[in-house]
């Protein structure tokens, strides 16, 4: 058996040999010797041995045979009188009769936790009891041995921390004190098996304290999750891979506007730099004139700089990082990007985003993303629009104490309530041109960042796209990421 509470599945014949023995030595000194003392008391010694070799009804055949014996032995002896014999012979009996008791309750206690311990046996999870206070290990299952190689016989008794090298989401000293607190305490553990492989777990632990409250030991049941994780990492990196072809296909789309947003400044610089040439080739040059030109020079490229940048990031295949992130700052960068496509298609963006928004926590790039896909669906959507303003207003504001709301709401053509419906499957479209795609990992990035996205059509005209991340709290800001150069 896999665990502490087991016992001998065959009894000694040499202890079945000892008991008897005993017993008919006691008989013999309880009826044939001048002694006087209770010589039958020893018979609970019978009954103890017993124990450990017979059931439940071989246990009271033999208590009933002490019985019988310390009967015999004190009518062979003694004549019924009350005096000190009869006290001593009443005496046995009743410490026989009691000792009965107590092991009958005994045998029965531990064949109720032999058999809940080979229940647990049964499970596939990795199941042991550990001492709160050293780590010990007093309990390790069927499961335990099969899932970390340690036969229980090598496994108890050992600090089980330090024999599975476990690796913590958190100091321990921390974990401790919630499982003192609440109960109980749930994570994901990294542990080492026997033969050196890693192998990662959901972890769930109860306390058991003793009679007067105080925390005694651990029961930690341990799921082998290691398959799932990779399955979900894999699963991670294609997303991301998607991902990234999504957003530099969207970022083709934008080659005219961002090529007119480069060009813009690069042809001022021309323009600068050739007026600086006339100022210095005066008669008399005008230095004055020409460091206005040069700066403005500078400041022109510096914004071609900028806009190359921004391209160049949200192009690159970066691991995301969550960090601290302005809903504002990320709307502006984008701003840019499609600064172009606003002019061209006659639509006016409009911020409402008070400074009192806390940054979110999240990836930059992946929530440019987000936004990039939501306003080019809001422009696109506005393209055959006539009679009324083409409008895309992005909102955000404080909700509840730990959530921010984003909101982009067009004035375009709007759903219908069948597309309502499908508006975030993968392939999806409503557009001639479109991959179906945009959305689909919008709602996959939001919903990673622990927040989530949702559509809704415009009482008027048009729909407003909303989604919530959670706020990163203050204290954990991060400085904004370094602009890429």
């Amino acid at each position: 058996m896999a665990n502490s509470f087991s016992v001998p599945a065959k009894a000694s014949p040499i202890l079945g040999i000892a008991t008897l023995l005993f017993a008919v030595a006691i008989f013999i000194v309880d009826t044939f010797t001048p002694f006087d003392m209770a010589i039958a008391v020893l018979y609970v010694v019978v009954v103890l041995m017993a124990a450990n070799l017979f059931d439940r009804t071989g246990l009271l055949l033999v208590a009933f045979a002490c019985m019988a014996l310390t009967i015999t032995s004190y009518f062979l002896s003694h004549s019924l009188h009350v005096d000190t014999a009869l006290v001593r012979f009443l005496v046995s009996l009743t410490a026989i009769i009691i000792t009965s008791i107590l092991v009958l309750a005994n045998q029965t206690a531990t064949k109720t936790l032999r058999e809940k311990a080979e229940l647990l046996d049964l499970t596939h999870d990795s199941v042991l009891v550990r001492h709160m206070s050293d780590d010990i290990i007093t309990y390790w299952n069927r499961g335990a041995e099969e899932l970390y190689g340690w036969p229980s016989e090598e496994a108890i008794g050992k600090p089980s921390h330090e024999l599975l090298r476990t690796v913590f989401p958190e100091p321990i000293e921390t974990i401790n004190a919630e499982i003192v607190r609440s109960g109980r305490w749930e994570g994901d553990l990294v542990h080492r098996k026997r033969d050196g492989s890693q192998v990662t777990v959901s972890s769930r632990w109860s306390l058991l304290r003793n009679e007067r409250g105080q925390p005694m030991s651990v029961l930690e049941t341990n799921t082998d999750i290691t398959e799932r994780m990779q399955a979900e990492e894999a699963m991670n990196q294609v997303q991301a891979q998607l991902a990234h072809v999504t957003r530099v296909a969207t970022l083709g789309e934008l080659t005219a506007s961002i090529a007119h947003e480069v060009n813009q400044p690069l042809a001022a610089v021309v323009t600068n730099g050739e007026a600086s040439l006339r100022w210095i080739n005066r008669d008399v040059p005008d230095m004055e004139e020409a460091r206005s030109a040069i700066a403005r020079m500078i400041s022109e490229a510096k914004r071609a700089s900028e806009v190359i940048a921004k391209t160049r990031a949200m192009s690159r295949k970066t691991k995301p990082e969550k960090v601290g992130v302005d809903i504002k700052d990320l709307v502006d960068e984008i701003a840019l990007l499609i600064q172009r496509e606003l002019i061209n298609h006659r639509v006016l963006l409009r911020l409402d985003i008070p400074q009192s928004v806390p940054a979110v926590a999240g990836d930059r790039i992946q929530l440019q993303q987000v936004i990039m896909n939501l306003l080019m669906n809001g422009v696109q959507a506005m393209t055959t629009v006539t009679g009324r303003e083409r409008e895309l207003v992005v909102g955000a504001h404080n909700h509840e104490a730990d959530q921010v709301l984003v909101s982009v709401r067009d004035t375009g053509v709007g759903f219908t309530p069948d597309d309502e419906t499908r508006l975030f499957q993968a392939f999806y479209t409503t557009k001639n041109e479109g991959m179906g795609m945009g959305l689909s990992i919008s709602r996959t990035i939001i919903e990673a960042h622990g927040g989530r996205i949702w559509a809704s059509r415009n009482p008027d005209a048009g729909v407003t796209f909303q989604f919530m991340l959670p706020a990163m709290p203050s204290s954990e800001v991060a400085a904004p990421a370094a602009k890429a150069g």
